[in-house]
C-alpha cells in the first residue's frame, strides 16, 4: 500500500521533471513581448512577481520598470541569480504562499501551458495582483500557420507534440480565446492579445521575415493575453 508521503513524493518529483524539462527560460522574443507590453500599459515601479521564473531571465528585460523582483518556481534553477528573492511553490497546488494583492505585476511566462488547472491558475494570479495591477500570461500559440500545419499533418498542436522538451511538460493548449474568457471570467479588464512578431516557418530552422512578422499571430509562435485588475471590487448584492 502506498503511503500519502509517498505519493505526495511521486507528484512532487513528476512536477520537477515536468519543470526542469523546461530549462527554466524561454527565447528572447517571448520576453521583448512582455516588455513592450509593461512600457505601453504599466507606469512604472512597484513589485513584479514571475510566477514560474526559472532561471530570471524576464528580470533583464523588464528591470527598467520595476523596483522589486520576486521570482516563484517549482524549483530552483542552478543559474537563477544567487540575490533574486525566490519562493519556492508547485503551482498546481493550493495558493501562493504571498499575501492578498501583494504585487503590481504579475507574470507568468510561458507557464500556463504547464498547469492542470488554467482558470484555477489565473484566479490565483488576480488574488496576488493589487488593483490596477496587471496580470500578464504567455503561451504557445495554437494559431500560427506553424501549429495549423503541425495539427492538420500530424494530429498534434506543434508545441505539444511527444518530442523533447514539450509534451508532457506541455499539457494545456490554450487558444486566444481561451485566455480572453479566462481573463474576462476573473474579472480583469482592457483585457489585450500581443504576439511575439517571431515565428518559425513550417517544418524549417528559418524564421518567417520581419515584415511579416509584425503583422499578427499567423507568424509568430507565441502569444501574450494581459488584463487589468480593477481598482475597486464590485459589491455583490
Amino acid at each position: 500500500m502506498i503511503s500519502s508521503d509517498d505519493s505526495q513524493q511521486t507528484v512532487q518529483a513528476d512536477v520537477e521533471n515536468r519543470a526542469r524539462k523546461s530549462l527554466g527560460a524561454s527565447s528572447d522574443p517571448i520576453y521583448q513581448m512582455v516588455a513592450r507590453t509593461l512600457a505601453q500599459r504599466h507606469p512604472g515601479g512597484g513589485v513584479l512577481v514571475d510566477i514560474g521564473c526559472g532561471s530570471g531571465k524576464l528580470w533583464s528585460f523588464v528591470s527598467d520598470r520595476c523596483d522589486r523582483y520576486i521570482g516563484v518556481d517549482a524549483v530552483r534553477y542552478a543559474d537563477l541569480p544567487t540575490q533574486t528573492e525566490f519562493i519556492p511553490f508547485n503551482l498546481d497546488i493550493g495558493k501562493a504562499p504571498l499575501p492578498d494583492e501583494y504585487a503590481d505585476v504579475m507574470c507568468a511566462v510561458e507557464i500556463i501551458e504547464h498547469l492542470e488547472n488554467p482558470r484555477a491558475f489565473i484566479r490565483e494570479l488576480v488574488r496576488l495582483t493589487k488593483p490596477g495591477g496587471l496580470v500578464i500570461v504567455t503561451t504557445p500559440n495554437q494559431l500560427s500557420l506553424l501549429s495549423k500545419l503541425t495539427l492538420i499533418l500530424k494530429n498534434q498542436f506543434n508545441a505539444f507534440q511527444e518530442a523533447p522538451g514539450l509534451y508532457p511538460a506541455h499539457i494545456t493548449a490554450l487558444l486566444e480565446i481561451d485566455l480572453i474568457r479566462i481573463f474576462t471570467e476573473c474579472a480583469l479588464t482592457k483585457v489585450q492579445i500581443e504576439y511575439s512578431r517571431c515565428g518559425r516557418m513550417p517544418f524549417t530552422p528559418w524564421h518567417w521575415p520581419k515584415s511579416l512578422s509584425i503583422h499578427g499571430g499567423a507568424f509568430s509562435d507565441n502569444i501574450l493575453c494581459t488584463g487589468q485588475k480593477l481598482k475597486v471590487q464590485l459589491s455583490t448584492i
